[in-house]
């Protein structure tokens, strides 16, 4: 069993995203550690890609400084392995089947196995597609974490039963990005996966103000954000430590309000 279950043994989790490189791969393990310290439980790191096809302009933003800084899949290998000479918090990568491809997939595993991964997010890995990585993936411990849209409809119990680490849910139509609102039926979605599964499942996509994750992780077991966190480090660059504690922090509490 993967390290991933430590995330949710203390209640509601928060689980905050990066991208490595964005603005240095020093500085990215410096935010990693600074969001544990302020309560993050996981953290999600993306592997820079040029076409990002499910972020929005905030994320795909970070993509192109990391990649504009010449950051590599090896080096975000090398960001985990630094990482873990000081931290056991569960790492999970967000990328895309080219990188993976690319690497070949049973090295790629491997190469996260040695380095300390987790478990990973494909977001353009559709369901029949979940094979291609799975085996290589279990040999080597890595979680292949499932995405649920909110168009998934009939699939919702498909896709939760082979969910790995924690299913992750996502809250609106279209790209990451923060929104201020969420209609979304979560709790629906949620109840559909609770009927087949016991894995944690998390809600992303949007949220990036306390009262969105106090309700949220009413419903959830877990609270991500991406774009609100990278938008802080693109406006505070080498200098985010402090502004991403606090907003981590804030967002911890109210998960935590929303899980009592």
């Amino acid at each position: 069993m993967s390290n991933i279950k430590n995330a949710f043994a203390g209640g509601k989790a928060f689980i905050g995203f990066l991208t490595a490189g964005d603005p240095t791969l020093e500085k990215s393990r410096e935010y990693i550690l600074t969001m544990e310290k302020a309560g993050a439980d996981l953290v999600e790191i993306g592997i820079p890609f040029s076409d990002p096809i499910a972020e929005g302009p905030v994320i795909q933003e970070a993509d192109l400084r990391a990649l504009a800084g010449h950051t590599t899949v090896e080096d975000v290998f090398r960001l985990v392995e630094a990482v873990r000479q000081t931290s056991q918090i569960p790492l999970v990568f967000l990328t895309y089947l080219n990188p993976v491809y690319h690497y070949g997939a049973e090295a790629f595993f491997a190469r996260c196995e040695k380095a300390g991964l987790d478990g990973i997010i494909i977001p353009d890995m559709p369901l029949e597609e979940r094979d291609e990585c799975a085996g290589a993936a279990k040999r080597h411990g890595v979680d292949i974490i499932s995405m649920i849209a909110p168009t998934s409809h009939d699939r919702i119990a498909d896709i939760a039963r082979v969910g790995e680490g924690f299913l992750y849910v996502v809250s609106s139509l279209g790209v990451t990005g923060t929104r201020d609102t969420i209609n979304t039926d979560l709790k629906g979605i949620i109840d559909t996966v609770r009927s087949v599964t016991d894995v944690p499942a998390a809600v992303g996509f949007g949220i990036n103000t306390p009262e969105q994750a106090e309700k949220i992780a009413a419903v959830a077991d877990g609270v991500i954000v991406g774009s609100a966190i990278v938008k802080l480090i693109a406006k505070y660059g080498t200098e985010a430590a402090g502004p991403i504690y606090d907003y981590v922090k804030a967002m911890k509490e109210a998960a935590l309000r929303g899980g009592k």
